[in-house]
């Protein structure tokens, strides 16, 4: 594991990065069993394949000269896990920041939190055209991505705090399918088409900017293994 490369994530995926974060503290704090060190490309197949594990990266290098850890797995989509970003900054006295994105169904979410105080949150679902969650003013890096500087969600808009559902994602990918096969029309954005229009690339983007973009790690040499979480 000392001569390991890391192995870039990203699509249909979730992950939390962790300004200064230390890898057993975060699994500690989220309630994780921590199952020890692992291969990056075994860890990242579990992330990917397994709805109970989680893979916590050693800290690396990005945003603003700091460094990150990041935790990725799918058992940050279910709705079963209780995630709330704002506590979990409070408890690491750091900055928190949750990414979340679904390429086929354009489900996309990002949010931020620092030292017990909620910064930023957004949510987007594309097939329905719904902003899902929008609080806070948008940063530099949000507005680079075509995003308003403002905007307000309607009454009837769907709850803002509803978790991703991995099985409801997949639920739309087929439905998607079949709508595409059909001949029929998916919006790209709700009422203001204008307005809004999210992709699973702006997503990155933003990480990039607040921390770092994890695909962007592929084949770069591993400073340390990954850690293995998982759920009680």
């Amino acid at each position: 594991m000392d001569k390991d490369v890391m192995v870039g994530f990203g699509g249909k995926q979730a992950w939390l990065a962790i300004r200064d974060g230390d890898p057993a503290e975060v699994l500690a704090t989220l309630g994780l069993r921590d199952l020890g060190h692992v291969p990056w490309r075994d860890g990242i197949d579990l992330a990917h394949l397994t709805d109970d594990r989680v893979a916590v990266t050693p800290p690396l290098p990005g945003a603003d000269g700091s460094t990150w850890v990041l935790v990725v797995g799918r058992f940050l989509l279910r709705p079963e896990t209780a995630l709330d970003l704002t506590d979990l900054s409070k408890r690491l006295q750091t900055e928190v920041q949750l990414f979340a994105t679904h390429r086929v169904t354009e489900t996309h979410r990002w949010q931020r939190a620092a030292d017990g105080t909620l910064i930023r949150a957004f949510g987007y679902v594309g097939q329905t055209g719904d902003v899902t969650s929008w609080y806070g003013d948008p940063d530099e890096v949000e507005l680079a991505t075509g995003l308003p500087a403002t905007y307000r969600l309607d009454d009837d808009d769907p709850d803002p705090e509803q978790p991703l559902d991995e099985s409801m994602l997949a639920s739309l990918d087929v439905e998607l399918t079949q709508l595409l096969d059909e001949g029929g029309e998916v919006r790209a954005s709700g009422g203001d088409a204008s307005t809004v229009l999210v992709s699973e690339h702006d997503v990155l983007r933003v990480a990039e900017g607040w921390s770092i973009d994890p695909t962007g790690l592929d084949g770069r040499m591993a400073p340390g293994p990954l850690r293995l979480g998982a759920a009680a």
